[in-house]
């Protein structure tokens, strides 16, 4: 008898977890041939201007190329998704690619990010760096063979709290391993507006922080669009093209209530 009720207490908790994971409604947000429902935006070029055809979609990726330039003048450049977002969770992979193009800074190389609660690209100046943003910041080994983690924490523009305490920081590491090479990684992204953030690596949680405020008085940010201790709650999702090729994959979006 205890065996069947213990029997029966599995399937009851199989059954949730199945039903549970059937309820999520994850979505592609790229479609694998186009750049159709993202918007780029270059540094000293017009929204919308794909400067020299660096974000690329072909047999379902998404690249940030450089074959067509000779060298790197600060044309930093990212690619929004065009919807606003303030509870969902993103997941995609990523690879690093080739070599850093010459004339980009020694920081760029394998290094890209995922940017998000970021101004809306409309609201970005002609001659930019960074949208005011959170980064989950990707980076690749390097040939030093020193420790180089990924799903790091950046923040252009604004403030998080970490253990309940303000860091003003700029870039603060996770506690994933390093990864070398041009393997694929997995890193996914869950946000709560601004009640709770977190990345995860392979699955794995790497890195955990709540309450991003804006910082009006980032000098990297003259044209800061929202007022200093503003709570950031919300914004745009874009990937970066600052140097070094990378590409993306199964970029997938799951809404959360």
């Amino acid at each position: 008898m205890k065996i069947k009720f213990l029997l029966g207490a599995v399937a009851l908790i199989t059954n949730a977890a199945c039903a549970e994971q059937k309820e999520e409604n994850w979505v592609s947000i790229f479609n694998g041939d186009n750049l159709d429902g993202w918007t780029v935006k270059f540094s000293g070029y017009e929204l919308g201007e794909n400067y020299k055809n660096t974000f690329r979609a072909r047999d379902g990726i998404l690249s940030a190329n450089y074959d067509d330039y000779e060298n790197f003048n600060a044309e930093w450049g990212h690619v929004f998704y065009k919807e606003k977002l303030s509870h969902y969770r993103l997941r995609l992979e990523y690879r690093f690619t080739g070599d850093t193009i010459p004339g980009a800074p020694d920081w760029a190389i394998r290094n890209n990010g995922i940017m998000f609660h970021t101004q809306s690209p409309e609201s970005m100046e002609i001659i930019h760096g960074w949208p005011v943003s959170l980064e989950f910041q990707l980076l690749g080994g390097l040939s030093d063979g020193n420790k180089r983690p990924t799903g790091n924490v950046c923040t252009p523009g604004t403030h998080i709290l970490i253990n309940g305490k303000l860091v003003k920081q700029h870039c603060i590491n996770s506690t994933s391993k390093t990864f070398d090479g041009d393997q694929w990684v997995k890193a996914e992204l869950e946000v709560k507006d601004d009640e709770i953030i977190r990345h995860y690596i392979n699955g794995e949680l790497v890195f955990e922080y709540t309450k991003p405020i804006a910082d009006a008085n980032d000098p990297e940010q003259p044209a800061h669009p929202y007022a200093d201790g503003l709570p950031v709650k919300e914004g745009y999702i874009a990937l970066q093209a600052e140097g070094h090729p990378t590409d993306f994959r199964n970029i997938e979006l799951l809404k959360l209530n």
